[in-house]
């Protein structure tokens, strides 16, 4: 499935329509730059949506694991940047 690109202000402006009908996930951009995702969340998921789920969160524990990166590291990193982003 294809991402969608929209600027912020398309987003906040068809926000209900991007809640309610889009089935494909958007990046949302400012000024070229992706600042967010929303990934629409189905209301019923098939069970090959559970299982690519499982397997994609996995994958992403074995490459964390691998290159000796802890949870709480990639949210303290989070915290710095975005306090950062603030000033």
């Amino acid at each position: 499935m294809e991402t969608l690109k929209v600027g912020i202000r398309e987003f906040r402006d068809k926000l209900a329509s991007y809640l309610l009908e889009s089935d494909a996930p958007v990046a949302i951009t400012r000024h070229g730059d992706t600042v967010g995702y929303y990934i629409p969340a189905r209301r019923k998921r098939t069970e090959a949506d559970r299982v690519a789920l499982k397997e994609a969160a996995s994958r992403l524990q074995a490459v964390l694991a691998a290159e000796g990166i802890s949870e709480d590291e990639i949210l303290k990193d989070f915290k710095q940047w975005r306090g950062g982003k603030r000033k």
